[in-house]
């Protein structure tokens, strides 16, 4: 199923931990909604602005294979609102701040992205509608290796 003219459901649905585990990522009506309006907000744009493809690493996870990868059920990711992505060979820092700056979205989150290397780490996109937060923070681990979130500059 074709969400928008670059994005399918099979590439926001597709795990290889839900394949190996044999957990069902299939995602209902309602997520598939909130699947399509995640593409037409953020994905989408992405594409069109920066003309590459864009890799999805995590789009819609299923409550069992949030929780088999160490994620919670509650996770924006199982109800179809969020996606954690890169374009290869594009800054993933320029990548969340163009969201930030042109893009309607509930969370932009650069997520344990180095500076000195462009392409470590990923963007995670989030997306429901009327109730975005527009919030836009940096992901790291500390000392003791517990993520910490920080607003991002």
């Amino acid at each position: 199923m074709r969400l928008t003219d670059n994005f399918t459901l099979a590439e926001l649905t597709k795990s290889q931990t839900a394949e190996r585990c044999g957990i069902d990522n299939n995602p209902d009506k309602e997520h598939i909604q909130s699947l399509q309006k995640l593409c037409d907000n953020i994905l989408q744009p992405v594409r069109d602005y920066f003309q590459k493809p864009v890799t999805i690493s995590s789009g819609y996870r299923s409550p069992e294979l949030s929780q088999k990868i160490g994620s919670s059920s509650r996770s924006q990711h199982c109800k179809g609102e969020a996606a954690d992505f890169e374009i290869p060979g594009v800054s993933n820092k320029e990548l969340a701040d163009f969201i930030n700056e042109n893009l309607s979205f509930d969370q932009v989150i650069l997520e344990f992205h180095n500076p000195d290397e462009i392409n470590s780490g990923w963007v995670h996109a989030s997306y429901v509608g009327e109730r975005n937060r527009s919030e836009y923070l940096l992901a790291e681990k500390d000392e003791n290796g517990k993520v910490r979130y920080s607003r991002c500059q």
